[in-house]
């Protein structure tokens, strides 16, 4: 039991919900209220986002013994804010459920699956790259408004790759809290918290709403979440069968959506701080930080209704600079497996830009498309190569 309890694990864990959190739970929170949901089903949305993702992280890595982190869609919380103005709860809920039937099925028939097998690593690995490089330059883009506390945690960062490399991440974050504590950068704590009473909403359908919500929510999510999510955990070299998770990430929607669990899916730039070389050396044991992922997500889940506000008390530089200096190992072994082979380094250059670009083309974002746009290129060039 002991084993499990890892420095380097439990601050990986952390981190990633962190990072999830401070940077997308506003947006669940502007999705909710745009439904006209009431401060109590604000909460129980909440709760059942972390009960389900935490759920969900436990079960999965301790099954496949891999480091499998589920996520809410984020793009699908951004489309939910502009589309659910309106539109009754009882039909949204019934929206959520259709969203997740959709998924289901994408996992049982084995769809999914078989599109991704399709794909080079080479081209999964340039997606991730460009995916997560937003995040490594955040942290020097943050040394313009609060430059002391980056460059402490900069420097914090190369004595711990000198002399400490497991425990580089966790002593960064350390200096950083000290630095931000230290100098009244940290905000007030939140008032007490309380548990959170899950809110059931009996569903109810409409097929324009069906259309309407339910059929872009699962576009979104799959297109931008899924894809993403399966190909980091095929750019860390685990060949967990993507079928199984889909289903479960379904499934978990059908049982919560009434508590207002609207979509889940495989988290790709959380996922990605728990499955470098400086979580673990050994890569067969990266999934312990995602159970400590899960533990913290089923905390942060009981708590719901005041739970956001607990990570308000970082300032933002601290929060991007932890997250960019996890994932810069990431991002350089994403770049080198993407140009690893040169017949394929055209198609994962173009797939790499394309992903850092930020595009988003009929409400689908650039990983998508640049999956796709490389994959034609892809196979373009190997068949005029073969003719």
């Amino acid at each position: 039991m002991l084993k499990y309890f890892s420095l380097p694990h439990i601050s990986a864990g952390f981190v990633s919900i962190l990072v999830g959190y401070s940077s997308a739970a506003a947006i669940v929170f502007q999705a909710a209220a745009a439904g006209g949901a009431s401060p109590e089903e604000i909460g129980s949305w909440m709760w059942a986002l972390g009960i389900g993702l935490g759920l969900n992280c436990i079960l999965l890595s301790l099954w496949f013994k891999a480091p499998i982190i589920t996520a809410w869609s984020t793009p699908g919380a951004a489309l939910l804010v502009t589309s659910l103005p309106g539109i009754p709860m009882a039909e949204a809920i019934g929206a959520f459920l259709f969203c997740s039937v959709l998924i289901t099925l994408c996992g049982i028939t084995g769809w999914f699956e078989k599109i991704m097998q399709f794909v080079p690593q080479s081209l999964a690995s340039a997606m991730l790259g460009g995916v997560l490089l937003r995040f490594g330059l955040d942290t020097f883009v943050a040394m313009q408004s609060q430059f002391t506390l980056v460059f402490l945690m900069l420097c914090a960062y190369v004595f711990g790759k000198l002399f400490l490399p497991r425990y580089v991440i966790p002593l960064t974050f350390l200096v950083g809290i000290l630095y931000a504590f230290a100098f009244g950068l940290m905000a007030p704590f939140p008032a007490p918290m309380r548990l959170t009473t899950p809110v059931f909403v009996f569903p109810q359908f409409n097929i324009t709403t069906l259309i309407g919500i339910g059929i872009p929510l699962f576009m979104v999510t799959m297109a931008s979440q899924n894809v993403p999510g399966l190909a980091v955990l095929r750019a860390h070299g685990y060949k967990t069968p993507a079928s199984p998770l889909i289903t479960w990430t379904g499934i978990t929607g059908l049982v919560l959506a009434p508590f207002g669990g609207f979509a889940f899916n495989l988290a790709a730039i959380t996922a990605s701080i728990c499955m470098g070389h400086v979580v673990d050396p050994d890569p067969s044991k990266r999934y312990r930080a995602a159970i400590w992922a899960g533990l913290f997500y089923i905390l942060l889940g009981l708590f719901g209704g005041t739970v956001a506000s607990l990570f308000t008390i970082f300032p933002k530089e601290l929060v991007m600079s932890i997250a960019g200096l996890a994932l810069l190992g990431t991002i350089a072994n994403s770049l080198k497996t993407a140009m690893d082979k040169e017949q394929e380094r055209e198609a994962a250059i173009l797939t790499f830009a394309m992903t850092a670009s930020g595009v988003t083309l009929l409400g689908i974002g650039s990983p998508f498309w640049a999956l796709l746009f490389g994959m034609a290129l892809h196979f373009t060039m190997r068949t005029r190569h073969t003719a």
